[in-house]
């Protein structure tokens, strides 16, 4: 398949999936100043925050809570479930729920729930059910506009709660961050983008390597909701096997399946790092790796670049999203449906 034809590209990919890839950046801005306007009652005295999502509803609450765990002085927790936790009631929980669709019956459940144990509530969604319930309750709405897979909007998920948390006093200003990642995505855009010959586009190359194998994703801090992402990118875009881990966990666990590895040859193993990285967390990826390639795995590792943390999280994001979207071209997919999901749910509406 070859990766340099972009009349290929764009006959598999009929619903322009490399269209919101290559808009990440605009994303990730619009939706940063679009949550400095968006209504938002006084809310003193939160004491934890809980955030219901699925998919890539969640995955942008999973970026939001690493990056701020080291600055926000409350907890923040995502939810992947139906109901909350028995601790998240009363006033002093902030139940944030996000649902790109509104219609996302895990986060639809949440929702009541946690009206019903007295939480304070705000929605993140493009409208849907969600809202109407919103509405109906007299709870703030964050809506945003997006035609696209929820995948898709990770840039409006991520911004809109960077900037909820900003707005309630929880974080410092990121918005000189911010304005850094973005340029330093378009930058990196300028050697990533579908024009750029494989021979010198890094996503394009590393896809190549990842054909007919299975891939595990490792990362650490920063980067560990991005091995998530990296993951499920590979998963919904390419339709193809992935993994992920983190570390330190994965060195208590994961290194002693290295002693029965059948068929490891055909598994890569892919080691995000970044400057941010605790120094330990370093060593431990450059020990963890040469135990995997020792024990006959193929692996490689990925450095995040970017001058401030949020820079290297998302120049690590967005290179991600290019190469699950060079690996489905690979393999002759189109990126956007999901078929497999659909199915299931509904068949899970018909139980």
């Amino acid at each position: 398949m070859n990766l340099d034809d972009l009349s290929l590209l764009q006959n598999l990919d009929r619903l322009n999936m490399r269209g919101e890839i290559d808009s990440l950046p605009a994303q990730l801005e619009n939706a940063w100043q679009l949550g400095q306007s968006l209504p938002l009652p006084a809310m003193q005295g939160i004491q934890r925050v809980l955030i219901p999502g699925m998919g890539g509803s969640a995955i942008g609450a999973d970026l939001v809570a690493a990056y701020i765990a080291a600055s926000c002085p409350v907890p923040v927790v995502v939810h992947r479930d139906y109901g909350l936790p028995a601790w998240a009631e009363g006033a002093g929980t902030l139940v944030v729920a996000s649902s790109h669709s509104g219609e996302t019956e895990e986060t639809l459940d949440s929702f009541n729930t946690a009206l019903q144990k007295g939480c304070r509530v705000i929605v993140i969604s493009t409208g849907g059910e969600l809202e109407k319930r919103a509405n109906a309750a007299g709870v703030p709405v964050w809506k945003f506009s997006h035609a696209g897979q929820p995948r898709a909007a990770v840039g409006w998920s991520f911004g809109l709660l960077l900037s909820l948390f900003f707005r309630l006093g929880l974080i410092s200003d990121p918005s000189q961050e911010i304005a850094a990642s973005v340029a330093g995505m378009r930058t990196r855009q300028a050697v990533l983008s579908a024009g750029i010959p494989t021979a010198n586009n890094p996503a394009k190359r590393l896809a190549g390597r990842l054909v007919n194998r299975w891939v595990n994703v490792y990362g650490s801090g920063l980067l560990a909701p991005v091995a998530r992402r990296w993951k499920d990118q590979l998963n919904e875009l390419a339709k193809a096997g992935a993994g992920f881990e983190f570390l330190p966990e994965a060195n208590h666990n994961a290194l002693a399946a290295l002693v029965n590895p059948p068929m490891l040859d055909q598994v890569f193993s892919l080691f995000l790092t970044c400057p941010s990285d605790h120094p330990r967390n370093r060593r431990r990826i450059g020990l963890t790796r040469q135990a995997f390639l020792s024990a006959g795995s193929n692996t490689d590792l990925f450095r995040a670049e970017g001058e401030s943390p949020l820079e290297q999280m998302w120049s690590s994001l967005h290179f991600g999203d290019y190469l699950a979207y060079y690996l489905a071209i690979t393999y002759g997919m189109d990126p956007t449906p999901v078929e497999a999901l659909q199915a299931f749910k509904k068949a899970l509406r018909s139980g």
